[in-house]
């Protein structure tokens, strides 16, 4: 791996430790960075993968567009597709008033995050 790839792969594991702690607080559990730590895990793992097969990085946080640009590497993956559409919306939509993540959508969003973030690692070679 990169060593530039590993940096990624580091980024993204610290949003993935912050949106576990956010969702698991016994006081004040923040559902809304929850569900904003687990869409940036995830992106971070596509531009890890897409940092790898040195395919250029869009700026962008939609991870359906990322996929599109990573699926000439990973052409399995585009089975994510569905699940990488919903997890795109927590880019934004928690991070301003008027909307709040519940914990049923903060635990379902873990849980795409959990399974996409095990089908990249394992293309890595990481542990689960």
């Amino acid at each position: 791996m990169k060593a530039s790839t590993a940096e990624w792969v580091e980024k993204a594991e610290g949003d993935w430790d912050v949106a576990q702690r956010a969702y698991r607080a016994r006081k004040r559990p923040n559902y809304d960075a929850a569900c904003f730590h687990v869409q940036q895990c995830v992106e971070k793992y596509l531009k890890a993968r897409l940092n790898e097969a040195g395919i250029v990085i869009n700026k962008t946080h939609n991870l359906s567009d990322l996929l599109s640009d990573v699926l000439p590497a990973e052409p399995t993956w585009a089975a994510m597709r569905p699940v990488l559409m919903a997890l795109t919306r927590y880019a934004v939509l928690y991070r301003y008033p008027g909307y709040n993540a519940t914990k049923i959508e903060a635990k379902a969003a873990l849980k795409d995050c959990r399974d996409v973030r095990r089908v990249i690692r394992a293309a890595f070679g990481l542990p689960l």
